[in-house]
């Protein structure tokens, strides 16, 4: 009997030089590969190719593999194929502010993202009841000065109980520590208002609207050790007037945090967002 055709995704990054195509074609071919979409970039900038082939084939995902690794080998390439539909299981880390929390929670319940949340942590208990009408298991882990490597370690410990391919902050209110960035490092998306370095601190909204801002947006990236600057997945804009009140700036600037926060964590899920050094390739 022959197998249902099954789909996957390949991505990869490597040198740019010439061939590229050809060989990764090549090899999926002996597979009896269908692409069914490619996009590619090569950035002239760091001088890398980058690309993203969505395939059927009868073939197994071992299979596959074994036909692009000595591909891969010859030229350098970082790459994984994912199966197609596999969803990425994913921790959320919150504080007090529900937006971000709850337009994922609601966006996963309803199959919107390609994700799968087993576990929500936060540095306080207010969003607890969220997490209940969701039936996500909710863990309270306190964070001090005097708390915080070992706030940190129960963190990573949930991480590897879990097996979570990335990590959210949505709003969560808390600096992580260099270590644990590195031990993260592409595979955590943070969120916050786009007025950076501009009015850091308690209300930066109320503060824009003091100044007489125009535009007030989001941007969503992946987390470093340089804190708020790791590369940029996903942002957005949107204007505003002198007749907006301080307090509708804040209700507009959550509605934008949680739109931009969902997009970024899409991309990341559906295997989109490559890195190319401080900056990123996103296939959309």
């Amino acid at each position: 009997m022959i197998e249902a055709p099954t789909s996957y995704t390949l991505t990869l990054s490597c040198p740019d030089r010439p061939g590229i195509v050809h060989a990764v074609s090549g090899a999926l071919l002996t597979v009896g590969c269908n692409i069914a979409d490619s996009q590619q970039y090569g950035s002239v900038t760091t001088g890398t190719f980058f690309m993203r082939v969505e395939v059927t084939t009868s073939a197994a995902a071992e299979a596959l593999r074994a036909a692009i690794a000595p591909v891969a080998d010859a030229f350098g390439m970082r790459w994984a194929v994912h199966p197609a539909g596999q969803k990425v299981r994913t921790l959320v880390l919150c504080s007090t502010a529900a937006h971000c929390l709850n337009d994922l929670l609601f966006l996963h319940r309803s199959g919107t993202l390609p994700i799968e949340i087993p576990a929500i942590v936060s540095n306080h208990t207010d969003l607890a009841p969220l997490a209940e009408f969701y039936g996500i298991p909710f863990h309270h882990i306190p964070v001090t000065p005097d708390t915080k490597a070992e706030a940190e370690r129960k963190l990573l410990e949930i991480i590897e109980d879990e097996e979570i391919e990335l990590t959210v902050l949505a709003r969560y209110m808390q600096i992580l520590s260099n270590d644990l960035c590195r031990e993260l490092e592409g595979q955590a998306i943070n969120i916050h208002h786009s007025f950076l370095p501009s009015f850091k601190g308690a209300k930066p909204y109320h503060q824009a609207h003091k100044r007489g801002v125009k535009l007030i947006g989001a941007t969503a990236h992946y987390v470093t050790a340089d804190l708020d600057e790791g590369p940029i997945i996903e942002q957005e804009v949107i204007r505003v007037s002198h007749a907006r009140t301080a307090e509708e700036f804040v209700q507009m600037g959550r509605d934008v945090e949680g739109r931009t926060l969902a997009q970024a964590v899409q991309w990341h899920a559906e295997h989109r967002v490559l890195l190319d050094g401080t900056r990123t390739v996103v296939f959309n």
